[in-house]
């Protein structure tokens, strides 16, 4: 049979099929091919009693997150919020970077707009080419519109902890009764109240609530080229081929088109202090220490 994975815990991989949930083991090859299934692989298995089965192939995938730790995902949702933790640009800079690398559309969301408003982060966003939506998983604003994007998709929900995913997705599913945490006074961060990544069928697709974090080793999650990187920043490619030096890095070189676009404001500061944050990151790293 063949269905996809919505959950692994322990060795125990569940895979939806035919209505059901099956708990599979897999096969002692996967190990020595140094493979794992992911949580949104379409796997094939065999049933072996009744809803148990062997996980007996992955099939190729389109994308792989390595954190969160997901495959084949449409669309991630990066979900920040208004006050502890407040947004942070280079956080949700890396990872519009990774959802682009990926082939992910990336949406992103400001949340807890009950607690104050949010135009002035959507304005930035919305300028720099990208989808946003501001929510209150409180009032229910915005949860339309989420909704509407993630039919017949599957769709992962991703950010600090404490910035409110998993409420924002009981407000928009609340059959889901997803477990959801107060934020820290002393560290002014959530609490981890997501443990594992679990896909939730929904609106003919699907939605994953992953575990919140602090901080993202673009090393391991995002292993591509420094020359690749302009590209990943669909803002930028306007003034891509544009510098006066074929081997311009856009960070520090006279001429440059991107740095002369945010003079002339035309593009956004905080974007390009990003990218070059990422570019001084990863310039260094050898092709072989990104496997």
């Amino acid at each position: 049979m063949t269905g996809i994975l919505l959950k692994a815990i322990a060795g125990f991989y569940y895979v939806e099929a035919g209505g059901n949930i099956y708990e599979c083991k897999a096969r002692g090859i996967f190990r020595k091919n140094g493979e794992t299934p992911t949580v949104g692989d379409t796997l094939e298995f065999e049933v072996i009693d009744n809803l148990k089965g062997v996980v007996t192939k992955i099939m190729p995938r389109k994308n792989l997150l390595v954190r969160p730790p997901i495959a084949n995902v449409d669309r991630l949702f990066i979900v920040s919020s208004h006050n502890t933790p407040a947004p942070n640009a280079l956080l949700i800079d890396r990872l519009t970077a990774i959802a682009v690398n990926n082939d992910i559309e990336p949406v992103i969301v400001f949340n807890k707009s009950d607690l104050g408003q949010m135009d002035d982060w959507k304005r930035l966003y919305t300028t720099a080419g990208f989808k946003c939506v501001i929510t209150s998983g409180v009032s229910g604003d915005g949860c339309d519109e989420i909704i509407e994007m993630v039919k017949g998709k599957v769709s992962a929900f991703t950010g600090n902890s404490g910035v409110g995913k998993s409420s924002l997705l009981n407000c928009m599913f609340p059959d889901l009764g997803l477990k959801t945490g107060d934020v820290s006074s002393k560290l002014g961060r959530g609490r981890h109240t997501t443990r594992h990544v679990e896909l939730y069928p929904v609106c003919g697709g699907y939605v994953a609530d992953t575990p919140g974090f602090s901080s993202l080793d673009i090393e391991r999650t995002m292993p591509l080229k420094k020359e690749e990187l302009p590209f990943v920043f669909p803002d930028f490619s306007d003034y891509l081929g544009c510098c006066r030096f074929t081997s311009c890095t856009h960070t520090v070189e006279k001429g440059c088109a991107v740095l002369e676009a945010v003079q002339n404001g035309e593009l956004e500061k905080s974007r390009v202090e990003s990218y070059i944050a990422i570019y001084n990151e990863i310039k260094d790293i050898k092709e072989w220490e990104k496997r």
